[in-house]
């Protein structure tokens, strides 16, 4: 059976791709330049090992001939060499050179299939001289936006990284819906927070709650560092509007919202520099494809606002809701101001914004002695610290790096180095390690293992010992506060449950329970 062209080109690529560089330069290229139109196509899988090659094997000066050869053979009769051409020249870089002539292409293209390889290419060596054909061009087609979509994002980060204006008050607050985002089980520590605080409760207005999601309007002008006060929340999303489960126009519905003038004021505002995003689809598989037709069509709408999955400082997030989808706008803020005292982590830490709601679930007592056995990076004594009211800190764990972490967590978040105590030790010898006597703790915070990472032999006769240790070193009226792996109570009557949520800890469930000494 006869081989058909497209599998001789791989069975040649295969074939020369392990030469080296040298052998392919001096025998191969002198013999495809020399051979017939025919003899060029069957041995087309030349070009494409030539890129390979170069890249993996070569000097920088036979990088720079092999691409001056890839750029003389974009000006070849034959499409299909021209293609393997421009496949292969991203891999060794662009130039100014190897743009003119591909951007020549696009004067008279051989049909649709090479305007979208000439569109791939661009995308990837592009640059101002792209940016002013295409414009020359004003060319609706797919292709050719996405290109000028990723050259433009491309500049982009060669300027000064954008970020966001954390500062910037926020003076369109009207008919402005925003949605704080958490894990769910989460929401009641985000509501709780929110009507506690001080200054934020008279500034925003709650609408509704529901799972991982806190709905709020802006009573008067603010700032997202306003919003950023809230340590519980996981992300800030502005509504940008919502599209129908039943919408026909799925895209072009997408698209409009995405451009619109309430996205663009707020990008505008909010970004220090060129304002590009990440579109995502959040619980949902979108295909790559539709992702890309979206964002095409946002662009030709509004072409300065980019679709840029890499180091973009907004997210466009569409979310599936009851009544349809809603199309939310996240500012990507990093690192997050709230924890910059996390100069360090271990693994299976606890989320910083859970840690935080444990914390505050915690409340304050006088002269607090707080101790957390697994204490690990450190987070929930850290957040509980910053509270106030506290006297003396105990963090322990079996676990040498763990310490050591903690030890640069406290530091950096400025915990007074005199109030903390830092012990390697089992949960089970605490006594003998850490001083703790019976009746001496305030409050006990803790992740213990949960089982999922790491196997624990007895998870049920660990979390059994827990609570007998916290029964027995709880000073009364003292708390245990802790993420419960399992559905079992304190088998000592001294502990009584004062509350518990059920919460997401990154894909599995878990209870968050605060439990009281009588």
């Amino acid at each position: 059976m006869k081989k058909t062209n497209l599998n001789l080109a791989k069975e040649i690529y295969k074939q020369l791709r392990t030469e080296s560089w040298e052998r392919l330069w001096e025998r191969e290229v002198p013999l495809f330049d020399a051979g017939t139109a025919e003899e060029r196509l069957a041995r087309v899988g030349l070009v494409r090992a030539m890129g390979v090659v170069a890249l993996e094997k070569a000097t920088q000066e036979q990088r720079q001939q092999t691409r001056e050869w890839l750029t003389r053979l974009l000006q070849d009769p034959q499409e299909k060499i021209r293609r393997y051409a421009m496949n292969a020249l991203p891999k060794l870089g662009g130039s100014a050179d190897a743009e003119k002539a591909v951007l020549e292409i696009l004067d008279q293209p051989e049909g649709e299939r090479e305007v979208k390889n000439v569109s791939q290419t661009l995308s990837k060596i592009g640059g101002e001289a792209t940016l002013e054909k295409l414009e020359e061009l004003h060319d609706s087609n797919d292709a050719l936006h996405q290109a000028e979509q990723k050259v433009k994002a491309q500049l982009a980060r060669k300027e000064e990284p954008a970020s966001i204006r954390l500062d910037v008050k926020i003076k369109e607050t009207r008919k402005l819906r925003i949605h704080l985002r958490t894990r769910k089980g989460m929401e009641v520590f985000v509501r709780d927070e929110l009507l506690a605080h001080p200054k934020l409760k008279s500034r925003f207005k709650i609408v509704r709650t529901s799972p991982a999601c806190v709905a709020i309007t802006a009573l008067r002008p603010f700032t997202l560092a306003d919003l950023y006060q809230l340590r519980t929340i996981g992300s800030v999303n502005f509504v940008l509007g919502i599209v129908a489960k039943n919408e026909a126009q799925h895209t072009d519905a997408l698209a409009t919202i995405i451009a619109s003038e309430l996205t663009q004021l707020l990008c505008q505002k909010l970004t220090e520099g060129q304002a590009r995003y990440r579109l995502q689809f959040m619980r949902a598989k979108v295909p790559p494809r539709k992702v890309q037709a979206i964002a095409n069509a946002a662009f030709a709408l509004c072409p300065d606002l980019l679709n840029d999955p890499r180091k973009s400082p907004w997210a466009i997030e569409v979310y599936p809701e009851k009544v349809g989808q809603s199309v939310e706008l996240r500012p990507r803020v990093q690192p997050d101001p709230r924890f910059t005292y996390r100069v360090d982590d271990v693994p299976a830490s606890t989320h910083p914004p859970l840690a935080a709601a444990m914390a505050q679930m915690a409340g304050i007592q006088e002269k607090e002695s707080i101790w957390d056995p697994f204490c690990g990076s450190a987070l929930e004594l850290i957040e509980r610290a910053r509270l106030g009211e506290v006297d003396s800190i105990i963090a322990s764990d079996r676990d040498l790096d763990a310490i050591e972490v903690a030890r640069l967590n406290f530091k950096s978040a400025g915990i007074e180095s005199g109030k903390i105590a830092l012990h390697r030790c089992s949960f089970r010898s605490y006594e003998s390690v850490t001083g703790i006597a019976p009746n001496s703790i305030s409050l006990i915070i803790a992740n213990p293992p949960l089982g999922r990472r790491i196997r624990i032999e007895d998870l049920q006769g660990l979390i059994q010992e827990f609570y007998q240790i916290a029964a027995d070193t709880l000073r009364p009226g003292g708390r245990l506060v802790f993420i419960n792996p399992l559905k079992m109570d304190s088998p000592d009557p001294s502990l009584k449950l004062e509350a518990r949520h059920l919460v997401d800890i990154g894909g599995f469930d878990c209870r968050v329970e605060k439990w009281v000494k009588c």
